[in-house]
C-alpha cells in the first residue's frame, strides 16, 4: 500500500510565496545583478525628481528619447545617465 499525501491550502500558500519571491529575485536580482536597461515613466520621474510635465517636455524637444510598447513609454538608463551628466546630443 502507498500512502496518500493531503495537499491542504496551507501547503499551495507556501508555494505560492516560494515562487513568487523565485520569481521576484529573477526580475530584480539582488547584490550585484544587472540593473534594468529600460526604465517607465514613474522610474524616471523618480530618479530625476522631476514633475511628469516635466517629463513631457523633455520627450517633447528631444532631450530625451523613448519608445512606446503598448501604451507605456520606456527610457534607456543609459540616455539618462547622459542627460544627467551633461545632455544627450
Amino acid at each position: 500500500m502507498t500512502a496518500i499525501d493531503l495537499i491542504t491550502k496551507e501547503d499551495l500558500k507556501q508555494l505560492e510565496n516560494k515562487l513568487l519571491n523565485a520569481i521576484e529575485a529573477i526580475r530584480h536580482p539582488a547584490g550585484g545583478g544587472q540593473s534594468k536597461q529600460w526604465l517607465k515613466s514613474q522610474e524616471v520621474r523618480k530618479l530625476l525628481n522631476i514633475s511628469p510635465g516635466a517629463l513631457q517636455n523633455l520627450r517633447i524637444n528631444g532631450t530625451l528619447r523613448y519608445t512606446k510598447i503598448g501604451g507605456i513609454l520606456y527610457y534607456k538608463l543609459e540616455d539618462i545617465n547622459k542627460l544627467l551628466e551633461g545632455g544627450l546630443q
